[in-house]
């Protein structure tokens, strides 16, 4: 936008003083030497001082000492030095400049400014406070119709509750809105925002920052196509190819999603438009995948309902790390869940996930797989060691499938199925409660000689080489056990049997691409 242009001439300086002098110098023209209480008028503009000399012909003065422009009431100037070039409307102010518009206050050493524009500039550094603000530049242009500031070259904002580092700044005092183009650094308490454009609302606490900005706090990083804060209500909102990395050594995660929206004062998170949930470890980094994910803090989640818990005897003690943030973190799933990982894959409704207990708890109808054997369940409980499975609990329906070979199936339910894995496989299994099992039995070189059938109220199974080795059953014991050459393997099913293969996630790009 071309700024306004003076078309006529600048109107012929009027004057008042204590005590004034002509003098004319051949050649130049006419001066009047002015002292004492001066005061000068051009249309709306007043400048005081404590004396000027005035050249009328060329409308030009030269004033000194407590100066004092009033331009139309709205911008006060104020200096020790003053050239004031009246056809020109432009004011050259030196020592002692202080600039304010009624609410900022602009300081520097020289600054030119123009009382028809409105426009005052400095080339040599300045300091501009409003408020609690102080802003800083090597240069600086001042737009007094719009109360806009256009900071250049080592740009610093100070305030007490951020700090602004870039090379190009633009600020309104009145709007008190602080705009970015350029690369720039923003410090807010533990937070660093790297972003090159947005705005920041600093009356409002508001901000929003575009061309993908990283935010780098001390429990993690956060970086997306556009973000927005909001630090009255702690909100933040994430949007476009968002990545957010926890820093926590030793439970270490990253969500990947296209929308995100965190509360910063409970550390929670909510990620929608195809997320994804990474749980990194050296050797098998998992995978979770659904339609919403969120994480929150057990701490927060404990004020307001109880953690799903069972008591996992048989897995070893975790030592957690005050320092390790992530050891107070959770994450919940919902709606097409699936996870993945070298040693174990899952799918499901719904699922929660603590890094103080390493368990992943999955819901309404859930299938979990490690090499050959299928869990399912209304509700399992997956134990991990590692992030490697350790013990899993399914609560009502469990059922738990070994696969032999084709056609072939160790199989064990119950209303309750409680197991172990060792080197991802089954190692143990008990079914309790209506209890049914089928399992094939082997011969010293490993051929199968036949088939059990049983009911009992519980089972218990010991493995030995991924086979039953020792089988023994409580109470209300009854099966049969037939020779291999009359089974019929495809008969050979328990209630509710139903290998599920052709949903389970064979690769990671499965959810990488979901």
């Amino acid at each position: 936008m071309p700024l306004p242009t003076d078309t006529s001439k600048g109107k012929r300086l009027e004057f008042e003083a204590d005590r004034y002098n002509f003098t004319k110098v051949e050649g130049i023209g006419d001066f009047i030497s002015l002292a004492g209480h001066v005061k000068m008028k051009q249309d709306l503009t007043l400048i005081y001082c404590d004396s000027a000399v005035l050249n009328q012909a060329a409308n030009i003065v030269e004033a000194f000492g407590n100066i004092h422009i009033n331009d139309a009431d709205s911008v006060h100037t104020y200096s020790q030095y003053l050239k004031y070039l009246g056809n020109e409307k432009t004011a050259f102010l030196k020592r002692k400049v202080r600039l304010t518009d009624g609410r900022a206050v602009l300081t520097t050493d020289e600054l030119e400014y123009n009382t028809f524009t409105h426009i005052g500039t400095y080339l040599k550094g300045g300091k501009v406070v409003d408020g609690t603000t102080v802003l800083t530049s090597t240069e600086g242009y001042y737009y007094g119709d719009t109360r806009d500031m256009y900071f250049k070259k080592k740009v610093f904002l100070n305030d007490p509750q951020y700090k602004v580092n870039t090379d190009t700044l633009l600020y309104n005092t009145y709007t008190q809105i602080a705009r970015f183009t350029v690369p720039t650094k923003i410090k807010t308490g533990t937070r660093t925002v790297n972003t090159s454009e947005g705005f920041y609302d600093m009356k409002n606490k508001k901000a929003v920052f575009g061309k993908r900005p990283v935010v780098d706090d001390k429990d993690y990083t956060l970086t997306a196509d556009d973000l927005a804060f909001d630090e009255a209500t702690h909100f933040g909102e994430a949007q476009g190819s968002v990545v957010y990395k926890s820093k926590d050594t030793a439970n270490k995660f990253a969500v990947l999603a296209n929308n995100m929206k965190s509360n910063n004062n409970t550390g929670s998170i909510l990620a929608t438009q195809k997320p994804l949930m990474i749980i990194q470890q050296k050797n098998d980094t998992i995978y979770v995948t659904a339609d919403t994910l969120y994480s929150g803090k057990l701490t927060e989640l404990e004020k307001f309902r109880r953690v799903p818990n069972i008591t996992d005897t048989i897995t070893t003690k975790q030592t957690k790390n005050p320092a390790d943030s992530n050891s107070n973190r959770f994450f919940e799933a919902y709606f097409n869940v699936k996870v993945f990982s070298d040693s174990l894959q899952a799918v499901g409704d719904s699922l929660f996930y603590s890094f103080r207990d390493s368990t992943f708890r999955f819901f309404k109808n859930p299938v979990v797989w490690s090499q050959e054997n299928q869990v399912v369940g209304d509700t399992i409980y997956l134990f991990t060691e590692n992030k490697k499975p350790k013990r899993f609990y399914a609560f009502e329906n469990g059922l738990a499938i070994n696969k032999v070979e084709k056609d072939l199936y160790n199989q064990f339910k119950g209303n309750t199925i409680d197991g172990i894995f060792k080197d991802g496989n089954i190692d143990f299994v008990r079914a309790k409660g209506n209890a049914e099992n089928i399992y094939y039995t082997a011969d010293e070189q490993g051929g199968f000689i036949g088939a059990n059938r049983s009911t009992s109220d519980v089972i218990d199974v010991v493995f030995r080489e991924k086979k039953p080795y020792k089988v023994t059953f409580l109470r209300n014991l009854q099966g049969t056990i037939s020779p291999i050459r009359q089974v019929n393997s495809s008969e050979m099913r328990v209630r509710g049997f139903n290998w599920l293969e052709a949903k389970r996630p064979k690769t990671k790009y499965e959810l990488l691409g979901n």
